[in-house]
């Protein structure tokens, strides 16, 4: 779940992860951006969007979005658990500090200098170099797979991150489906291989073991896709389609609706 098409990442993850996992994908798109609105009624929407995916009895829950895992995860855990394990999105800090540094945070403005970012850095990071780069507009450009307002968004923050960077922590879903394009814009010519940290294919492995499965992703791609938009039926969005994430998902969605002949 997630406010919008931030959560392409994480359920793509789950799908190599597993082909033959059905998934429900539920978004928010009447109440989105969550981003700008206050704890409590990101909390709200947040609830929403996890009780439309909960009817449909699900394993595991992946809250595929950093703001709703910082304003809203303990509503959701104290509603929802034990009966069905919540997962929340960390920003990748821990391992991109483990590389040694300069570490860049590429975040929302509002995540950027929050009280979270600036705990989980002193966790974490203690020691290193670590930039926040806030990136107005970003999320939006993506959300709406408007290539010319990500391309302006991805230079603008690329010009705020300092030029000696070896890792990049995407802190916001929606960054990692354009990760490529962030790589370019940072890499430095004759400077080793950008390191770039998203957070989707550890919390898909780790929603496989809070349900006990293992990894196969050989199994045979089986697996169905709901889409759940406000929590009515629905279909991915056209922009998701922009997205290999997104592709790779709609495969499995055509391939739950009826032949018509």
């Amino acid at each position: 779940m997630d406010s919008g098409t931030g959560l392409l990442a994480a359920a793509a993850a789950v799908r190599r992860l597993r082909p033959d996992a059905d998934l429900v994908i539920s978004s928010d798109p009447d109440g989105m951006p969550w981003g700008p609105r206050p704890p409590h009624d990101i909390a709200a929407h947040a609830l929403a969007a996890a009780r439309a995916a909960a009817a449909h009895r699900p394993d595991a829950l992946i809250v595929a979005c950093n703001t709703a895992s910082v304003h809203a995860l303990p509503a959701l855990r104290a509603e929802l658990e034990p009966a069905l394990p919540v997962i929340g999105t960390v920003p990748a800090i821990k391992p991109a500090a483990a590389t040694g540094g300069p570490v860049a945070i590429w975040a929302t403005p509002a995540t950027t200098g929050s009280p979270y970012q600036r705990d989980l850095i002193e966790q974490f990071a203690s020691g290193v170099e670590v930039t926040g780069v806030p990136c107005p507009g970003l999320a939006d450009a993506v959300e709406t797979a408007d290539e010319a307002a990500i391309d302006a968004a991805v230079a603008a923050a690329a010009a705020n991150t300092p030029r000696d960077v070896r890792t990049v922590v995407l802190g916001c879903t929606h960054y990692e489906l354009v990760a490529e394009r962030i790589r370019a814009a940072l890499q430095q010519p004759g400077a080793p291989a950008l390191v770039l940290l998203g957070s989707a294919e550890a919390v898909a492995a780790q929603a496989l073991r809070r349900i006990g499965a293992d990894p196969a992703p050989s199994a045979a791609p089986t697996g169905t896709v709901t889409v759940l938009l406000s929590g009515r039926p629905g279909q991915l969005p056209e922009a998701a389609l922009a997205y290999d994430e997104g592709r790779l998902l709609s495969g499995a969605a055509e391939a739950r609706e009826p032949v018509r002949h």
